[in-house]
């Protein structure tokens, strides 16, 4: 199980800090990522919409309360990931980021139902 643990969390942590990145670069209105949503014609505020969204998502992504926010934040952050690959090939940008991105985000999920899955089968000790 403590192998399972290490593997959920230092996947979610590199997914988190990623999207964390991401956000951050939003904001604060990096050249490039600005001068990409042009060439892709997304309206200005259309980054600050994503980069609350993945603030957000982290957010729900590393608490450890809600299954129900968690299993939301893998789906966001899949579909996030779906349109960056689209994105990036519309403008003749290699995938290699989200794909990167979206195998890491499979492992999370995969170790998080299995991390859940072996919390919920240990016998609760009274």
């Amino acid at each position: 199980m403590k192998v399972n643990k290490i593997i959920y969390w230092v996947t979610t942590i590199l997914i988190s800090l990623g999207f964390t990145m991401s956000a951050v670069m939003y904001l604060s209105g990096n050249p490039e990522v600005v001068a990409g949503f042009k060439l892709l014609g997304y309206p200005p505020y259309f980054l600050h919409i994503l980069a609350t969204a993945k603030l957000l998502g982290v957010i729900a992504l590393l608490q450890t309360k809600s299954h129900t926010l968690k299993e939301w934040a893998y789906a966001g952050f899949t579909i996030d990931i779906i349109g960056a690959a689209w994105s990036h090939l519309a403008i003749g940008d290699g995938i290699t980021s989200p794909l990167i991105f979206g195998a890491l985000l499979a492992v999370s999920y995969i170790f998080y139902h299995r991390v859940k899955t072996q919390v919920s089968l240990q016998p609760s000790r009274a």
